[in-house]
């Protein structure tokens, strides 16, 4: 009887895993102006990650941060796809697709030699610097716009 029972459910990136992300997020915000998301699920609904991105980034409310300079990171584990959505403010400051170009592939790197926090957690740091450096953290005016917590979907 007790076979048939079924188990809870197994969380897309354990406990241990998430603090460590969680933690990249905090530090990457502490010098800037700028907001950082991570939005994790198994499967992309969309045949490109970077539009079910967008959506999520729109859902999120990313897009009403005062600088638009939200940037969202996107992964579905099991389709190992990936995306990274950052507003007009970030992305036009950075030199367009080059950067996140680059940034993508840092992280599959590391998906690739299954450090998939690592990987997440190191985009997410190098994202907080481009974002220091266009967008500085200013005490007086500087307020945590967005949740630092991981977004879990299906």
């Amino acid at each position: 009887m007790f076979g048939l029972l079924k188990s809870k459910k197994e969380p897309l990136i354990a406990d241990a895993e998430q603090r460590k992300i969680v933690e990249a997020i905090k530090k990457a915000e502490r010098n800037t102006s700028g907001e950082v998301r991570v939005f994790v699920e198994s499967r992309c609904s969309y045949v490109d990650a970077m539009d079910r991105a967008k959506e999520i980034f729109f859902k999120l409310q990313m897009d009403r941060t005062e600088e638009h300079n939200g940037v969202l990171v996107y992964v579905a584990l099991e389709d190992r796809q990936m995306a990274l959505y950052g507003d007009e403010g970030i992305y036009k400051k950075t030199g367009g697709d080059p950067y996140w170009v680059y940034e993508l592939n840092m992280m599959k790197r590391s998906f690739q030699e299954g450090k998939i926090a690592d990987g997440i957690a190191n985009c997410v740091i190098n994202i907080g610097t481009a974002l220091a450096q266009h967008f500085p953290y200013n005490i007086d005016t500087d307020k945590n716009e967005l949740p630092d917590d991981i977004v879990f979907g299906n």
